[in-house]
């Protein structure tokens, strides 16, 4: 299917580290769609203001300046320092006051890489999500361990199921717990929940499922970047409902929503991420996200006024 040539060329940046496949998707979904794609990454953007800098504010590498594209996506959110993590927010907030289109906006991106503060949200949206204790204190954890018998330790940050440790005996949690406070980290201790070995995740854009997939291993982790295998699944409405509601509870415009059904016959909100992958969901599915997401950054810039800083 060829995707539609858009009535006015924008130029759309798309804020990674690196190129790679999911990139390498969204410049030729932007192309395809007859705009400008501009990759930059997180590293090299400049922000240049004052009273003293020469002309308007500007943010972003030598060439271009993001103020002047109509639209930025920001794929991922790269490790680094607690100060080049909070630039790098502060970057985007920065261009959405402007009135350019950010997806997915700071503000859900903010609270999607913060499990504890996604897990808060999904709670006071009144969504069914895992008995989960979260502390600074050694012997907190170790109270929370005892409490809740068996445990996945997930660290507060992070995706595709690293750093998360599955403990279920009071020796292994001693050791995880020690190694968490050498750090200085905190305890996300989340129950493990009784299931058959799957999960599924619903990918949301602009307020509807675009697609979905079923994901099966043979151990507590189904992610595919862990092993777990894929099949596309059509949602039951209840589930259809309960991804679109975690979606909105974070604010965010596009996400991957895990649900996990229990053996009770519950279905847990697990994690809402706001800058996901979509390399095996597309594999699974046959769905162009890429061209999805353009279409819809494309439509969320009609309805802004563009604008710089004040000088």
């Amino acid at each position: 299917m060829v995707a539609p040539r858009a009535a006015r060329i924008m130029k759309i940046a798309v804020l990674s580290t690196r190129s790679g496949w999911h990139t390498d998707e969204l410049q030729r979904a932007i192309h395809e769609r007859g705009h400008q794609p501009i990759l930059l990454p997180y590293e090299s953007l400049v922000a240049r203001l004052g009273s003293r800098a020469r002309g308007a504010p500007k943010l972003g590498a030598d060439t271009p300046d993001l103020f002047e594209c109509d639209a930025v996506l920001a794929r991922i959110i790269p490790n680094g320092s607690l100060e080049q993590i909070i630039y790098r927010i502060d970057a985007l907030h920065w261009l959405e006051d402007a009135g350019v289109a950010v997806m997915n906006p700071p503000r859900a991106i903010e609270r999607t890489v913060d499990k504890f503060y996604t897990s808060a949200l999904l709670e006071r949206a009144g969504l069914a999500t895992p008995q989960t204790i979260v502390c600074e204190r050694v012997e907190d954890a170790a109270a929370a361990f005892r409490l809740m018998g068996d445990v996945i330790v997930k660290p507060l940050f992070g995706s595709m199921g690293l750093g998360m440790v599955r403990v279920s005996d009071e020796e292994t949690a001693w050791r995880v717990f020690r190694a968490l406070e050498a750090i200085r980290g905190i305890y996300y201790l989340q129950r493990a929940v009784p299931h058959e070995g799957r999960d599924v995740r619903a990918f949301v854009i602009g307020g509807r499922i675009v697609a979905a997939i079923e994901r099966r291993a043979a151990g507590w982790r189904t992610n595919i970047s862990r092993g777990g295998e894929a099949r596309a699944i059509t949602l039951p409405a209840a589930w259809n409902d309960m991804a679109l509601r975690a979606a909105r509870a974070v604010g965010a415009d596009y996400a991957g929503v895990d649900l996990l059904p229990a053996h009770d016959g519950t279905v847990y909100v697990l994690e809402v991420n706001g800058i996901p992958g979509w390399r095996g969901l597309q594999a699974a599915t046959s769905f162009d996200v890429a061209g999805a997401l353009v279409d819809h950054l494309a439509l969320s810039q009609r309805t802004r006024t563009p604008a710089r800083p004040a000088e």
